[in-house]
């Protein structure tokens, strides 16, 4: 059976609205899809660092639309685990292992995969919206575009948008 690694932060949950929510708190303007494309997060969002360490961000997450359905279908033919690089943020270790529990709990402990670098993950298909992540990986990637990737070039890695591209791609 074939295994998938799937990101958590930006593939699974929507930080992007939690970054959205806390830049307007803090500086009164959302910022337009426009002034965040192509920028990297810390870019876009000057306190972005201050935004992740704040306690309930990772637990408060919204899940990007159409991931619960897509995950609970991939997870009955291959073997899904789900790969976080937490430990740079070391407060989110039980907001994301908890916020995983609710919004999947078909997804077992054993397949919460918590690490520093993804470079070590051994699966056979990635999917991830960090290049830091995906141009090391040796099997297939599957790039999902969220505004600090959209203008980038995909190199060697496919291009998602939706998690019902990621259906038709996986499971047609």
């Amino acid at each position: 059976m074939k295994r998938i690694s799937i990101d958590m932060d930006g593939v699974l949950a929507n930080v992007y609205g939690q970054f959205l929510k806390m830049h307007a708190a803090e500086f009164g303007n959302v910022l337009t899809l426009e002034e965040m494309t192509g920028r990297p997060e810390h870019v876009a969002f000057p306190n972005v660092y201050k935004y992740v360490n704040s306690a309930g961000f990772f637990r408060t997450a919204p899940v990007i639309v159409g991931c619960q359905e897509v995950v609970r279908k991939l997870n009955d033919q291959y073997k899904i685990f789900i790969v976080s690089a937490a430990m740079e943020f070391p407060n989110s270790l039980t907001e994301k292992h908890d916020w995983l529990n609710e919004h999947f709990p078909f997804i077992t402990w054993q397949q919460m995969v918590f690490c520093g670098s993804k470079e070590i993950i051994k699966a056979d298909i990635m999917i991830d919206d960090h290049f830091k992540n995906l141009n090391f990986f040796t099997g297939e990637t599957i790039l999902f575009t969220q505004p600090h990737n959209k203008l980038a070039d995909t190199l060697h890695h496919k291009r998602v948008d939706t998690w019902e591209e990621i259906e038709a791609l996986l499971l047609s």
